[in-house]
């Protein structure tokens, strides 16, 4: 994929890039920027079951202005991931998106919201143990964790590639408990959705990182 380059950084024996590819990840992630800067968010709405009757909640600025700040966090983060050359480096974004996931579900006043908030980031904290180790095998075995010194060479092992990809899994499991709380229409919305751009961009990134190294 390396073939593809359209914008190189270098950066000492780090070489920050954009490919084809990635400008592609690179653009969605800073239109939901632009959006999460400009967007307001929803008012929800309580229906009487049974009836016609339905109410709008107001949301409090101080939540507002928590997940905003979140959510453009998030997204730069996620653009960091994208164009980061470096492998640690990847692997830091990747971790920051997680916490920062955890803060824009955690902006919702909400027993139940919180509760997945709270699942979900047991599962972050486990996530970094095989994202890092798997950072330090490839170093220890290459002597760089530069993407593009290590592209086409198939140094890295197996085990690392793994343990990243598996670390991924972790940092990037915020949709599923999103799901589970049901917060995809909670307060916040549509703050909520970097949650799932971002996830799935982290995922597309290391998909592509890993075929790479």
């Amino acid at each position: 994929m390396m073939e593809s380059i359209l914008v190189q950084i270098p950066f000492g024996d780090m070489v920050h890039y954009l490919s084809g590819y990635t400008v592609l990840l690179f653009a969605v992630a800073a239109l939901f920027v632009v959006l999460a800067i400009v967007s307001l968010p929803e008012k929800p709405v309580d229906i009487v079951f049974g009836t016609d009757g339905y109410t709008l909640k107001e949301i409090p600025k101080d939540t507002m202005k928590f997940q905003r700040f979140m959510a453009i966090a998030c997204g730069v983060a996620t653009v960091g991931a994208i164009i980061s050359g470096d492998l640690f480096n990847f692997t830091l974004f990747a971790a920051l998106i997680g916490i920062l996931n955890i803060g824009i579900v955690a902006g919702v006043k909400n027993r139940h919201v919180l509760d997945s908030a709270f699942s979900y980031g047991l599962v972050v904290m486990m996530g970094t143990v095989p994202l890092f180790a798997g950072a330090a095998i490839a170093v220890a075995a290459t002597g760089t964790l530069s993407i593009w010194e290590l592209a086409g060479l198939g140094a890295v092992p197996l085990i690392s590639k793994l343990l990243i990809l598996l670390g991924v899994l972790g940092e990037g499991m915020a949709p599923f408990y999103i799901g589970k709380a049901e917060i995809t229409r909670a307060p916040g919305a549509p703050y909520i959705l970097m949650i799932h751009v971002s996830s799935l961009l982290l995922f597309l990134r290391v998909v592509e990182i890993l075929l790479t190294v």
